[in-house]
């Protein structure tokens, strides 16, 4: 993304901010139904433009924005003049993050929804009872668009000298540029990278949520790999540890396939970081979803798949 793209995705923002637009994004099958609920109506307002992500009159926004939005291919006129736009915004908190728009059906599309709501929360909670200190490096292994990183930033306040975001999708980095810039992150860094490839030195905390389903299309934003989607996740929990500064955090919230009662992955990474002398917490924040996957062969033995906050701690030198 060029620096015009950028700023006319920063203008639109920046107008989405001033007339206190707010949405919540919901997962897609509900997106869907609500869709359906909804039939050819157009959009009434920009909430359903950018949210629901529908067609909408250009006389919902000024001229040039429009031009400047048909320019960076951020909306596109369809045959019957309405517009629709290639990304969404939605409301996390106080800020506003762009990301891919609906449905996320792109190899490298960018997702934000319900996982990112509790990716969030876990983060702003374990951060109130155990703050960084000063002068801490953070980074959000990764990113996507960056909302992990940039909630882990805020809850920190002044303590962050660095934040970086990383991930190996070039879309991913742009919308992630798009958010501090939209959010006002200072010190931040961002870095094109498979896992820790390219990226540079130790750190505080490391935050990371990860796809963590078996997607057959292999999708960026949708596959983990492994048996049940947990490969990523297993690479990223052992690379990280190495990475972390003493007394540092890795916060890994990731998707954990339920076996006949028991959670192999999260049983494997409790192994994990005894061996490398690290404390260990698992936290099982909602023990049911993705369950449509189930239907699939690849999960004929999961019982549920439950969405698990792994905390995992170096001991201080």
């Amino acid at each position: 993304m060029d620096e015009q793209c950028s700023l006319a995705l920063f203008e639109l923002g920046g107008y989405l901010q001033s007339i206190q637009y707010e949405f919540t994004t919901v997962t897609p099958l509900t997106h869907q139904r609500v869709l359906c609920n909804r039939g050819d109506l157009p959009a009434h307002d920009l909430r359903d433009a950018f949210g629901w992500n529908l067609p909408f009159d250009g006389a919902l926004l000024a001229p040039p924005l429009v031009k400047k939005l048909c320019s960076a291919q951020f909306i596109a006129q369809l045959e019957d003049g309405l517009y629709k736009s290639t990304v969404r915004f939605s409301s996390l908190a106080s800020d506003l993050y762009v990301h891919s728009g609906f449905p996320t059906a792109e190899e490298d599309a960018v997702f934000f929804g319900p996982d990112t709501y509790r990716f969030a929360a876990l983060i702003d909670s374990e951060l109130t009872v155990r703050p960084l200190g000063a002068m801490s490096r953070v980074l959000d292994m990764g990113c996507g668009g960056g909302a992990g990183g940039i909630v882990a930033a805020r809850a920190a306040e002044d303590s962050v000298q660095e934040l970086v975001l990383a991930d190996i999708n070039p879309r991913a980095l742009a919308l992630a540029r798009a958010n501090a810039r939209l959010t006002q992150m200072k010190s931040c860094t961002f870095v094109q990278s498979d896992l820790f490839q390219c990226v540079a030195g130790d750190f505080d905390l490391i935050v990371s949520n990860p796809p963590y389903l078996v997607d057959t299309d292999k999708r960026i934003y949708r596959h983990g790999g492994g048996d049940f989607g947990d490969g990523l996740s297993q690479r990223i929990l052992e690379q990280s540890i190495a990475r972390l500064r003493p007394g540092g955090r890795l916060i890994l919230y990731t998707g954990c396939a339920v076996v006949r009662g028991v959670d192999p992955f999260s049983e494997w990474a409790a192994d994990v970081g005894a061996r490398m002398g690290c404390s260990f917490t698992r936290r099982e924040i909602d023990p049911d979803v993705f369950g449509e996957e189930l239907d699939r062969p690849e999960y004929a033995q999961v019982y549920r798949i439950a969405a698990v906050g792994l905390l995992v701690q170096r001991p201080v030198a």
